[in-house]
């Protein structure tokens, strides 16, 4: 009979490698279907995508090429340690983001539960997801590595063949974190299900002891003069511990290195070629048991992993309010204990959600470990406050990439349950204000205590301190009255992924209303304070010169500046949240 097997005839399953193929071809049609979606519907945020990544890579090129020509000059052999501190601290957070973004792929989304449905092998899946983790975890590397390594290739007069090894050197290296990543993720998943909370608890805490251990050594050592003898034996001595041979960020180090050495003909050597070719293939080499390592460990503990985590649901969910949400719920009115719910339900949504928390510890323990750096300089006071403006844009920059990924889709969310909010005694108003107070109150606490961290560590005076603090809570208010606001005027309650809402043209508005915003804020403040300094250190018969540098740089110019930063604030605050419960009000479900 047509489309059976005649009797006794066994069905033949496809090889692991025709899996492959077939779950490429998956990966190929998925991704140009998604090229063209861009393309025809999402113009304009594949535009300014395309726009900010070029600028931002011309600046990080221009900005590396000066440092390179400088050390080049002054101290060559501190390269090979900065390539080697840099891949390490590299390969770790690559470790980290993929094993996060495969224990989401793997175990929390609808497409590995329908996948675990079908004769599939686990392995494969796995390589399915690994891929997709790998672009999204790496592509921060290619666009932070890729000018920097073309700025070392053109201030050494690096030939051809160090240009054509980049590619395959940085795919090889992405390669090995990956693979420990989805090798960590599926040990802990699969043999480890009661034990979880308690090694999360003692990283938790090994790190902050770590932390404040480093902190501290920062505070107590004596500062140093910027580029004199003892900074340079004090840089010597930490970036070497950074140089182990047994690690694949010093292969790659050493390949780059080797690659980019010339003859005095400004030739490749023969000798160099050879060994970079031969720290090339120990990548390689390496990468490619790893990965099969990965898959043996998949077709052993992915599907047993994925049962205990399943059968564990119930049993979490019979779990008692913790005492935090017992304190914010507390013995409120009637009026206003509805907003305390709804508050304790987005922030147990965003306890449960590792994606969210897991980025949100990373990027701004990145910026915090880096603002505990600034104490190694003696600055001047011009310049520090400089870099404080400075900080501050970087911290607001990577608010509003949280509030337009997380924050905006929060309204749209709750389109599948809209009717059961409906339905309850609670007023609309309520439902926006609670997550604007969420989104405001979760910003302001870290982004502030990092402003005032940067300030400390510059040794910046207690007025621009307060100034950077009082900007700060602007932001947070206007990042998070924008975020808000847009995703009540704009709800797509039909959607169900918080990516795909982010990624329309209200979340490309939210993006660049709030890159506009945080420029205004910024910028407003920084330059009279700025001119003010400058005119502090040029002395006063510049600033009775030069009438514009006396006016902006005076107490007028500053008291002026603030006002306009408060009134922007406000403005980002009031007006899309009231555009926003204006529409919500006469959304219907």
């Amino acid at each position: 009979m047509t489309g059976r097997s005649p009797p006794g005839e066994m069905i033949r399953l496809i090889s692991l490698e025709e899996e492959s193929r077939l779950f490429l071809r998956l990966r190929a049609t998925l991704v140009w279907q998604m090229v063209r979606s861009m393309v025809t519907g999402s113009r304009l945020r594949l535009s300014l995508v395309v726009v900010l990544s070029g600028l931002f890579w011309a600046a990080l090129y221009a900005l590396f090429l000066e440092a390179f020509t400088f050390l080049d000059v002054l101290h060559a052999d501190v390269i090979s340690l900065l390539f080697n501190a840099f891949f390490s601290s590299l390969m770790l957070m690559l470790v980290f983001s993929t094993g996060i973004l495969l224990y989401g792929g793997l175990y929390c989304s609808p497409e590995a539960k329908l996948l675990l449905t079908l004769p599939v092998r686990a392995e494969t899946i796995f390589g399915h997801k690994v891929r997709e983790a790998i672009w999204f975890s790496s592509w921060g590397f290619v666009l932070l590595g890729s000018p920097m390594l073309a700025a070392y290739g053109v201030v050494r007069e690096a030939g051809w063949p160090y240009y054509a090894l980049l590619l395959p050197f940085m795919l090889a290296f992405v390669m090995i974190p990956a693979a420990l990543g989805g090798i960590c993720c599926m040990a802990l998943v699969g043999w480890l299900p009661r034990l979880r909370l308690q090694l999360l608890s003692a990283g938790v805490t090994v790190v902050c002891l770590g932390a404040l251990w480093f902190a501290w050594t920062l505070l107590t050592e004596p500062r140093a003069d910027a580029l004199s003898a003892a900074w340079f034996e004090r840089a010597f001595t930490r970036l070497s511990v950074m140089e182990q041979k047994l690690l694949p960020s010093w292969w790659l180090a050493s390949g780059l290195l080797e690659a980019a050495s010339t003859d005095q003909g400004g030739q490749i050597a023969g000798r160099s070629l050879a060994e970079a070719i031969k720290f090339l293939s120990l990548l390689i080499a390496n990468a490619l048991m790893l990965q099969l390592v990965a898959g043996w460990l998949a077709s052993v503990a992915y599907r047993r992993g994925y049962s205990h985590l399943a059968g564990e649901v119930p049993a979490r969910r019979r779990r008692r309010t913790g005492w935090f949400d017992r304190l914010l719920i507390g013995d409120s009115s009637s009026a206003g204990r509805p907003l305390r719910l709804l508050l304790v339900k987005d922030l147990r949504l965003f306890r449960r959600d590792i994606s969210q928390w897991s980025q949100f510890l990373i990027f701004f323990g990145l910026l915090a470990f880096y603002f505990m750096n600034l104490s190694s300089f003696n600055y001047h006071n011009t310049y520090a406050s400089m870099i404080g403006f400075l900080n501050l844009a970087v911290v607001g920059l990577i608010l509003s990439t949280f509030t337009t990924r997380f924050v905006y889709p929060m309204i749209s969310l709750e389109g599948r349950c809209f009717w059961i909010l409906g339905l309850l005694p609670v007023d609309r108003d309520q439902i926006v204000w609670s997550k604007f107070l969420f989104s405001f109150v979760g910003g302001l606490v870290p982004c502030s205590l990092l402003v005032l961290l940067s300030d400390c560590m510059l040794g910046l005076p207690w007025s621009l301190i307060a100034i950077h603090e009082f900007c700060c809570f602007l932001l947070c208010a206007g990042l998070s009255g924008i975020a808000v606001g847009l995703g009540a005027r704009m709800p797509d309650l039909r959607e169900s992924s918080p990516s795909k809402i982010s990624s329309g043209f209200g979340g490309t508005l939210c993006l660049v209303l709030s890159s506009l915003f945080i420029m205004l804020e910024v910028i407003a403040v920084a330059i009279p304070t700025h001119m003010f300094l400058l005119s502090r250190t040029l002395g006063p018969t510049l600033v009775a010169s030069d009438g514009l540098l006396a006016v902006a740089g005076g107490a007028w110019g500053t008291a002026i500046s603030l006002l306009i930063v408060a009134a922007a604030g406000a403005a980002a605050t009031v007006i899309p949240m009231a555009l926003g419960l204006r529409a919500f009000r006469q959304l219907e479900a």
